[in-house]
């Protein structure tokens, strides 16, 4: 993924002074993955945009750097931007079976919560105990309260799922994990189908 740090910095690039003031505010408050830590303030406030993108990268490794830009950049609302930004720094998943795809050229099959979005969306029941499992984790506040604002348990589970396309596989096994806990007998029979 040697293209992750033009994609971030262009990113960021597109952002008005405004906006990068916002994105730079907002990444002091989202939660980090575990055993990663925050840019100290003092250091994030004076940085333009090339600075901040080596210092994503150095910090957070290019893989999390492109995910942490695309989750600050929509927790902001540049939604547009974050998926331009998912566009180009698609590649081949992370780890051996990333590379063996890539060089075999067969596409890895989707994940669980991508294959099976839309029968999500209608058939979970109990969406609050999907959301107290990966608040924290996997949900900022913002979108924690953004999916619990909806009204009914489709409208949810469809605001929930409009977030994973910036989860990595981990944020989505965390999800496959809180559906399995919650909704057993649904998990299984999706993965009948």
């Amino acid at each position: 993924m040697g293209c992750t740090r033009d994609a971030i910095l262009d990113a960021l690039e597109n952002l008005t002074a405004d906006e990068f003031k916002k994105f730079k505010l907002k990444l002091l408050s989202v939660p980090l993955r575990e055993g990663y830590g925050r840019i100290p303030r003092g250091t994030l406030m004076s940085m333009d945009a090339m600075d901040l993108t080596d210092k994503l990268v150095s910090s957070y490794l290019e893989e999390y750097s492109a995910e942490l830009t695309m989750i600050v950049l929509r927790e902001i609302g540049m939604q547009e931007i974050a998926e331009h930004l998912q566009i180009k720094c698609k590649g081949p998943a992370p780890g051996p079976a990333g590379i063996q795809d890539y060089q075999t050229g067969t596409k890895p099959a989707p994940h669980f919560v991508d294959q099976h979005r839309a029968a999500l969306i209608t058939r979970v029941t109990d969406v609050e105990a999907v959301l107290d499992a990966l608040y924290g984790k996997v949900l900022s506040d913002g979108q924690y309260e953004a999916v619990r604002a909806e009204s009914t348990n489709t409208m949810k589970m469809r605001k929930l799922l409009s977030f994973a396309p910036a989860w990595d596989k981990t944020c989505k096994d965390q999800l496959l994990q809180a559906l399995r806990n919650t909704h057993p007998y649904l998990v299984a029979d999706l993965e009948k189908s």
